[in-house]
């Protein structure tokens, strides 16, 4: 079992499906330099686990997802040109390993989900919520310049007209509103969030998890745009090669479910 890298950050891991809960309740799970570390570690280390099928985030609690980062660390975590660039490339890394996680990764999304919290919902593949959430980046509240790294992947997940309302407006969605704006993928019954992404990560972890990862990778390299190279190509038809999908094959003449190995 992969080990939990930060106290705020600890890992569940129910068979093939590994829970990551922002914990830290008297803060909304707001994000202090540490924790934006802890998470690029905690899905590294995750990402490397090829045992793994799926990741869900959660926050502790039905209250809040996260605040996104703390404002109140800000005073000494940021301020300066010096700490800014620590800042900068440690919250980079933070968003960008949920993103780069080779696994699929559902968001359990309840109460707030703001700012940074709302960011990292963005770079999952699955986001579940019900109506009651509150979800938004209101970066022109604090006069907060949010990175382009992190604004484009949430361009292409709902588009250039949402992010402007998010961004410039500041606008907070509810969980319809969200659902309706493509920021959620599933919305759930009211307080069956946890259970509706549990069941999603289920029916993720009975796919064939070399699939799943190439899916991923490939959908992500689509949308940063640039011919498909040939090596890429020719790479899209290595599953006839696995040991899993050959087994698959002889399942399926079998009339047998298959068992995946993940090679």
């Amino acid at each position: 079992m992969t080990e939990s890298h930060h106290p705020n950050l600890p890992i569940t891991r129910d068979g093939d499906i590994a829970t990551v809960t922002f914990n830290r309740p008297e803060a909304r799970n707001a994000f202090n330099l540490s924790m934006w570390q802890g998470l690029a570690d905690t899905m590294a280390a995750l990402s490397a686990d090829d045992t793994l099928r799926c990741v869900i985030l959660r926050g502790s609690g039905p209250e809040s997802f996260s605040a996104g980062a703390d404002i109140k660390g800000f005073e000494t975590e940021r301020g300066t040109a010096a700490s800014e660039a620590i800042y900068a490339r440690v919250f980079h890394d933070g968003m960008q390993s949920v993103r780069l996680c080779q696994h699929p990764v559902v968001a359990a999304i309840e109460g707030v989900c703001m700012g940074g919290g709302a960011g990292i919902a963005t770079m999952c593949d699955f986001r579940v919520g019900d109506i009651g959430i509150r979800m938004g980046i209101t970066a022109c509240k604090l006069s907060l310049w949010y990175p382009y790294a992190e604004i484009a992947p949430v361009i292409a997940l709902v588009g250039s007209a949402v992010v402007t309302e998010m961004l410039i407006e500041g606008r907070i969605f509810n969980g319809r509103e969200a659902y309706e704006k493509g920021l959620l993928s599933r919305l759930a019954a009211d307080g069956k969030v946890q259970e509706e992404a549990l069941a999603l990560a289920g029916r993720i972890a009975e796919g064939a998890p070399l699939a799943a990862r190439f899916h991923k990778a490939a959908i992500r390299r689509l949308g940063e745009g640039g011919p498909i190279t040939e090596a890429e190509e020719l790479a899209s038809s290595g599953f006839a090669l696995t040991e899993d999908f050959q087994g698959a094959v002889q399942a399926f003449k079998a009339r047998r479910k298959p068992v995946w190995h993940g090679r």
